[in-house]
């Protein structure tokens, strides 16, 4: 196994971190390899906005729902779509810049952030680094957008922690996934597969927990309901319209 997959087959998300320094030049390292990231026509619609800022940090964590791993992460990177970018290039050919208004302009975004979180993140724990993705700065939007200076047409997509992994973070066991079977499928997509790929992981789980004495974490559907029964971030839309983004498709 060469030393790419076996880093990528065995990435886990890190919460706990010893509070010691990101290197300046490894951040450095970490945003110029994510620029060179692939995106959508080579518009280049995705820009990051970090912070090593303790207190500012902090603030973040509150935003996302007061997630402790946030607070005590050493750099935080928000990857925020970036239309404002693409319109002033397209205007300088005299056209009118449509993709953001219209639902394909969303996925661009979406996608092209998430290409980028990849990058980051893979950068980042090849330098020994642990992070986990940030799904909760969508949660107070607004409050993310002032506090970011954002101008209309951005929003922030997701987020990173970056910070040095404690011990115990580090030889924390790998969650099972569902089966290959029920993952990958050549030609056609099957539904019985999936459906029978979730019982079995729900039993995979429950093994897992108990093997590891983590009967305090919910199975794979209670965990999947807790927050799929409910729309959690509610003002996505709200906020995505006073952004400047009107779908009219």
């Amino acid at each position: 196994m060469n030393e790419i997959i076996k880093q990528l087959s065995s990435r886990k998300s890190i919460r706990q971190f010893t509070g010691e320094s990101v290197k300046d030049e490894d951040l450095e390292l970490i945003i110029k390899t994510a620029q060179r990231c692939p995106t959508s026509i080579n518009g280049q619609q995705i820009s990051l906005v970090y912070t090593r800022d303790k207190e500012k940090i902090k603030q973040i964590a509150e935003f996302c729902s007061g997630q402790q791993q946030v607070a005590i992460a050493d750099v935080f990177i928000f990857i925020c779509v970036d239309f404002n970018r693409t319109i002033f290039a397209v205007e300088q050919t005299g056209a009118e810049h449509q993709i953001d208004k219209s639902a394909e302009g969303v996925l661009v975004g979406a996608v092209d952030a998430g290409i980028m979180l990849n990058a980051i993140q893979i950068s980042a724990e090849s330098l020994g680094y642990g992070t986990t993705a940030i799904g909760a700065v969508r949660n107070q939007p607004a409050a993310i957008i002032e506090l970011l200076r954002l101008p209309p047409k951005t929003f922030p997509i997701v987020g990173t922690t970056i910070g040095v992994p404690t011990k115990e973070a580090k030889d924390a066991p790998l969650k099972p996934r569902i089966p290959i079977e029920s993952f990958a499928f050549e030609e056609k997509y099957d539904d019985k597969k999936v459906k029978d790929g979730v019982l079995l992981y729900e039993k995979q789980m429950k093994k897992f927990r108990e093997d590891n004495n983590m009967n305090y974490l919910q199975s794979y559907c209670e965990q999947t309901a807790s927050y799929y029964k409910n729309i959690y971030f509610r003002k996505i839309e709200e906020n995505y319209t006073k952004q400047g983004f009107v779908f009219k498709d």
